[in-house]
């Protein structure tokens, strides 16, 4: 595509009848990965500024240089903010594939994955051809893509929008990273629905302060980037968009403690799943879920939510979401000699503390819980967390998560600063999984948090494999060979 439709839009009039038309295969923020025809924007980021790789970039061969810098070269143009001129050069790059889709956007800071996965199930069950983008990857058309980020960068995300409308997707549900908010890497994309599940304490290293990351999601509710609104009444956070009379786009609360346009009623939960009596715009319907725990009946709240607001009729939703099983990572129940083992991604305190909940309310005998938390991330919440598992639990395994380039240690001291109870620390991950399975009896539960489907664990900079279900299975079939032999 010509320099004059990528850049159309992004700059003025004068600075469009002044660009040299030239041709452009792609936009790229890496200058490593330039090649003849590209696009080089440069970002500043915490360690790095685009600016001092220009020369690479013009060497390997950019057709045009994007900067907020004059820098005295031919082939440069000045943007007032190299981030949104970045997202907004990719959308024009793939012809605006966005604009050719209903694309339904999920932030918060737990929920997001299984929210987008579940909605994602339901719309492709109610006959739709549907994409989900997100932690689990891009899944759309029999296609599987890691991209490596909850909400890919710009340049990525453009792409598969692009294909997307070529395999005929008609809708996207994709998950919004506070991250990708503040980072901009969303400006041009309009959302048909954003759903907004919870806001608590996460990603602080990054965001400095709770005002600071409450901030990024709530700024993705307004006519910039949504039609309308979901939001979970139950969360503070949420009052800012329901009690807000400034809000620019429609809001439509749902919860269980503070019902809105839809809510749950008589709640039953088990191992197997829940049941409860859903009200949806005034329009009433039993459900049936084998998804666990309340925290997991708000999400499909918005699900019900949203497919209502999209014009399907509560019982074929009710349908759908008897059939879909959780999500993997999420709340995922082993059962074996008489044990619960419940794997799932929680590794933040609010995370932690309902998925403990849960797991207290299901279980007969004893809760084991396991888990570390993530190094070069939030040190605040680690304390926290510790003493969230000691309130719920008879026993705390505490152990290594992904330290990156931490002491796993040090981070595990950090959590013991918080805990108040019966614990113990065993650093080897596998190691500390054997044990806690094996101090289990029966009617007892385990529960290993922070890692859910990770099939890696980093450390050092580099990640080895290492899966929480494999060490489960493995302790598993060793029990089991220990109990044929003794039987």
């Amino acid at each position: 595509m010509l320099g004059s439709k990528v850049f159309e839009g992004i700059i003025t009039e004068q600075q469009l009848q002044n660009l040299p038309d030239r041709y452009i295969s792609r936009v790229v923020a890496n200058s490593s990965g330039v090649e003849d025809g590209d696009v080089f924007v440069c970002l500043k980021g915490g360690r790095f500024n685009g600016r001092d790789y220009v020369a690479e970039a013009l060497e390997r061969g950019a057709s045009y240089i994007v900067c907020e810098e004059d820098l005295g070269i031919n082939n440069q143009v000045v943007v007032e903010d190299s981030r949104t001129a970045f997202s907004l050069l990719c959308k024009n790059l793939s012809e605006k594939a966005c604009e050719k889709l209903k694309i339904i956007g999920i932030t918060g800071t737990n929920g997001k994955t299984t929210t987008a996965n579940v909605l994602g199930e339901v719309l492709q069950s109610l006959g739709e051809k549907v994409g989900v983008i997100g932690t689990l990857g891009v899944k759309y058309n029999n296609k599987s893509i890691d991209t490596g980020f909850t909400t890919p960068d710009p340049d990525i995300l453009h792409r598969i929008f692009a294909d997307m409308v070529k395999c005929g997707v008609e809708y996207v549900v994709m998950e919004v990273s506070a991250h990708a908010l503040a980072l901009k890497k969303l400006e041009g994309v309009q959302f048909d629905l954003g759903i907004l599940t919870n806001i608590t304490q996460d990603h602080l290293d990054f965001f400095k302060n709770m005002e600071n990351y409450a901030n990024a999601k709530l700024s993705f509710f307004n006519s910039k980037y949504c039609k309308a609104g979901i939001v979970c009444a139950d969360n503070n956070y949420s009052r800012r968009l329901i009690d807000n009379p400034n809000v620019d786009i429609p809001i439509f609360p749902y919860g269980i403690d503070n019902p809105g346009e839809c809510f749950a009623m008589s709640i039953k939960e088990g191992v197997g799943g829940s049941k409860f009596l859903v009200n949806c715009f005034d329009e009433v319907c039993n459900i049936e879920s084998n998804l666990i725990g309340r925290f997991n009946i708000e999400n499909l709240l918005a699900v019900i939510t949203a497919c209502s607001i999209e014009g399907y009729s509560l019982k074929n939703v009710a349908k759908s979401i008897r059939n879909i099983q959780p999500v993997e990572g999420r709340v995922n129940v082993i059962k074996a000699n008489g044990i619960n083992i419940i794997i799932d991604y929680a590794h933040t305190p609010d995370g932690l503390e309902n998925l403990l909940k849960t797991a207290k309310r299901i279980t007969k005998g004893r809760l084991i819980s396991l888990f570390g938390c993530g190094g070069n991330r939030d040190k605040a919440k680690r304390p926290i967390m510790g003493s969230v598992a000691s309130k719920y639990s008879d026993h705390v395994i505490l152990t290594s998560d992904n330290p990156r380039n931490e002491d796993p240690s040090q981070i595990i001291s950090d959590i013991v600063k918080g805990v108040n109870g019966s614990y113990e620390i065993v650093c080897d991950r596998a190691c500390a999984i054997k044990q806690g399975f094996f101090k289990c009896g029966e009617g007892d539960t385990l529960v290993i948090a922070g890692k859910g489907a990770e099939t890696t664990q980093e450390i050092n900079g580099k990640k080895k494999q290492f899966s929480d279900y494999e060490e489960v299975y493995k302790n598993i079939k060793l029990r089991n060979s220990i109990l044929g032999e003794n039987s």
